[in-house]
């Protein structure tokens, strides 16, 4: 199960719409560097036809299915904390629940 957590407003060709923020379970990843292990969440984007109102209503809802990790190609991302350009090559998606 994925759950929405926010919304994002958009622009493409000017026009307006909205995305949904949804995230996976809780994962528990351990640190390359420290070996520590920390708890994080995968998050993906759905494009969706709703307004903002009913995105606003859907925080909280869940959905079946999860949130993968899937090659893609490549493309820089800049951390925000540093400011950091990297190239990554993978993308998170959401699965529905039958497909995985």
């Amino acid at each position: 199960m994925v759950r929405i957590i926010n919304y994002v407003k958009r622009q493409k060709e000017d026009k307006d719409f909205f995305v949904l923020e949804i995230t996976g379970g809780i994962e528990m990843v351990q640190s390359t560097q420290t070996g520590q292990f920390y708890a994080t969440a995968k998050k993906a984007y759905l494009s969706s036809t709703f307004d903002e109102q009913t995105c606003k209503a859907l925080i909280g809802s869940e959905i079946a299915g999860n949130v993968e990790k899937q090659s893609c190609e490549p493309y820089e991302y800049t951390v925000k904390e540093t400011g950091e350009i990297i190239l990554l090559h993978h993308r998170y998606m959401y699965v529905p629940e039958d497909e995985f």
